[in-house]
């Protein structure tokens, strides 16, 4: 999942205009930020298992995408804020290991290197998985278009709506062509 992330942190926005966008969008992907280092020095990974289509890999990121160092970098990025807007912030970046619990296969464990390892595999049906991201891009989309209305600033609500909707739908739609 990739899209539904930025979906629910648009969503989130309505919900908390006080936080700035940037930093819900940051934090809905803050698993996989920290991810790409670790990956690029071979401390986590990633295994096809089959090809042809979104989501058939196994993911080794028992630092990033266990339960534990979930809660451990939602906690660390979110003591960046103050306020209300660390709780946002740190609930939005836990929101990506829920929403990936969702999609993954059973790769992701309980601790670092624990053998129980969770995940609903919902990526073995692509198009129930895209109808996932879908909606959750169209909703959080839909949200942050409405209360950015309500502020008054039409225009800006416009264009910000369409591009969060637009983006979320190609990312969908390039995961989905494999890329």
């Amino acid at each position: 999942m990739i899209a539904g992330h930025f979906g629910f942190a648009a969503g989130v926005k309505a919900r908390a205009p006080e936080v700035p966008l940037w930093a819900l969008m940051l934090a809905c992907q803050w698993l996989d930020v920290v991810f790409v280092p670790l990956y690029a020095a071979g401390i986590e990974g990633l295994t096809p298992v089959e090809s042809g289509h979104y989501g058939q890999v196994v993911i080794h990121a028992d630092w990033t995408h266990s339960l534990l160092g979930a809660i451990v970098l939602s906690a660390v990025l979110g003591a960046f804020w103050r306020g209300r807007a660390r709780l946002v912030i740190a609930a939005v970046a836990f929101s990506h290991w829920v929403l990936d619990l969702i999609v993954h296969r059973a790769d992701m464990p309980l601790i670092p290197g624990g053998a129980l390892r969770f995940g609903f595999g919902l990526w073995r049906w692509p198009i129930a998985a895209g109808a996932i991201e879908l909606l959750l891009v169209a909703g959080g989309g839909a949200l942050y278009w409405r209360a950015a209305l309500a502020t008054g600033a039409r225009r800006e609500a416009n264009i910000a709506g369409v591009a969060v909707i637009a983006s979320g739908l190609l990312t969908l739609a390039l995961n989905l062509a494999g890329l």
